[in-house]
């Protein structure tokens, strides 16, 4: 059997075909189905997120073209326009690729976290649907142990690598305890969505967010379990959030500094973390003068994003080399595997032999043939059936002057050079 990591990504495929090429959770089970009927293959995993799509089989090893075609055919993407798309991993490679996948170094954003609970719910489908076995289940097993130890073992995961984490954990550095904390998000674009995902991973008590139009604001709010208001109330929430990030297209600033100086006496100067994400900005520059609050921009986040990109290379560089223990040490172990199915196979070929020998032996016995004759017939007959293949084998190699296999073949039964004398 070989495996297979076929599929597209952000590198390879636009926007536009990777929506085409999405397989949403509640297709998956119908699309395995469908997948191990299409051809010879023996076990499948489907990875589907907003940057790639990605299937793994476990096959005969006639099984690639025909999962390039049956995805062509199970999403309706041509496929003159899906095969330039497509990167195909066989093997070890393939092991490799889905190993970088699970740690996040194949991620848009290297070391991002969301991933590995993302293939681990594609393990839990794929078992779903029994379409997991053997090699394939071992594979994606050792992926999520690969990513657990990268994550224990270096700091791919750590530093700031998108201005919302950045807000969100310089935010955590101003207060201690982010669980007592709430936070006002101005807008409810893609960065203010993203920022209240982080506040939410870091445990924040309560997010208030506030847009033009209520309904996009109610539609985020209940993503993220925080409470929707319009943007004309604002003035009410400044008074009680620690944390305001503002991320909104406008012409002019929507919090200039006398509407914080109003909002800083009524809540008794409690310390206030600002974050202007806007272009043009929302927050007047002069807020960052008013006593106890501290207001960041864009331009003042890029140097955290930039420093934690940085750590991440260079942890990924130490991820790699760990990859390649994980690697080698599951394609040792598939070897081996491979091996103990050659083993058994023999051993049950031997055995056969043996049971229907004995069996000749003994009706010869009851026939009253003498022990003596009838041992060297078992003896004999045995033999002949246990070297007939290796003979027939070693014969042919060597008409065809296959002298690898011949010297192959010595190591493998033990065989000493027939002038070679026995101690």
């Amino acid at each position: 059997m070989a495996l297979l990591a076929l599929g597209i990504n952000h590198a390879t495929a636009s926007l536009g075909l990777r929506e085409r090429l999405a397989i949403p959770p509640e297709a998956t089970p119908r699309a395995l189905k469908s997948l191990r009927a299409s051809g010879p293959v023996a076990a499948a995993a489907i990875l589907s997120t907003c940057n790639r799509t990605e299937v793994y089989v476990d096959h005969d090893g006639e099984g690639e073209a025909a999962t390039c075609a049956w995805l062509s055919e199970f999403q309706g993407v041509r496929l003159s326009e899906l095969t330039p798309t497509l990167y195909r991993h066989s093997d070890a490679e393939a092991v490799r690729h889905v190993f970088r996948v699970a740690t996040g170094l194949d991620s848009l954003i290297v070391g991002e976290p969301q991933i590995l609970g993302q293939l681990k719910e594609a393990y839990r489908l794929a078992h779903a649907a029994r379409s997991l076995s053997g090699p394939l289940d071992q594979m994606l097993q050792r992926a999520f142990a690969a990513a657990k130890d990268v994550r224990t073992e270096t700091q791919v995961g750590a530093g700031a690598v998108s201005v919302a984490y950045a807000a969100v954990r310089l935010a955590g550095q101003v207060f201690d305890q982010m669980d007592k904390r709430s936070a006002l998000l101005i807008g409810a674009g893609e960065t203010i969505e993203l920022t209240a995902r982080h506040l939410v991973s870091a445990g924040v008590k309560r997010i208030v967010v506030a847009n033009r139009t209520l309904d996009r604001a109610r539609a985020l709010a209940s993503r993220v379990g925080g409470v929707a208001v319009r943007l004309s109330d604002i003035d009410m929430h400044l008074v009680d959030c620690d944390v305001l990030i503002a991320a909104v297209q406008v012409d002019t600033a929507l919090i200039d500094a006398a509407r914080v100086r109003r909002a800083m006496k009524a809540r008794r100067y409690r310390p206030l973390f600002a974050v202007d994400l806007g272009v043009p900005r929302n927050v007047d520059p002069a807020v960052g003068e008013v006593g106890d609050v501290y207001l960041y921009t864009v331009d003042d986040l890029r140097a955290v994003v930039d420093e934690g990109l940085n750590e991440r290379r260079h942890a990924a560089r130490q991820a790699e080399h760990l990859i390649d223990v994980h690697v080698s040490a599951f394609m040792g172990w598939w070897r081996e595997r491979a091996a103990g199915e050659a083993i058994s196979a023999m051993r049950q070929r031997a055995d056969v032999a043996r049971a229907d020998v004995l069996a000749k032996a003994q009706r010869r016995l009851a026939a009253g043939e003498s022990p003596e004759t009838v041992l060297e017939f078992l003896s004999h007959t045995l033999t002949n059936r246990l070297l007939h293949r290796p003979t027939v084998g070693l014969r042919s190699a060597a008409a065809l002057g296959d002298g690898e296999f011949l010297e192959m073949a010595s190591r493998l039964l033990s065989l000493e050079p027939a002038d070679s004398k026995s101690e």
